[in-house]
């Protein structure tokens, strides 16, 4: 069974531990049956890829590695913190909110 998850695809999140706690980016991908995300520039591991055509180049690449959701939390731009998103109701139409200072998410 799947889980819902706190963050979407482009939320802006802040690690909140781990080696690379403290770092933020937007999410890249987010894969709710594992409960992992993948962050922009956070989580770096090293690939090793070989020449697949025989014209291209292989070797060692840093790409981003999966996370788990519960080591990120979303991030306020404007308060410039982590905070929880409440839920803002305008006629049809529901929006995350920030908890601390009422901005979009």
């Amino acid at each position: 069974m799947e889980k819902k998850l706190h963050v979407k695809t482009g939320d802006m999140v802040i690690v909140i531990s781990g080696d690379d706690k403290g770092k933020t980016g937007k999410v890249v991908e987010v894969s709710p049956k594992e409960g992992k995300v993948i962050v922009n520039g956070v989580n770096l591991v090293k690939k090793h890829m070989r020449p697949r055509p025989p014209k291209e180049a292989g070797g060692i690449l840093e790409v981003e590695g999966a996370m788990y959701a519960s080591k990120v939390q979303l991030y306020c731009e404007k308060c410039k913190k982590a905070t929880r998103a409440a839920h803002k109701i305008d006629g049809d139409k529901k929006t995350r909110v920030c908890v601390k200072c009422g901005a979009e998410l």
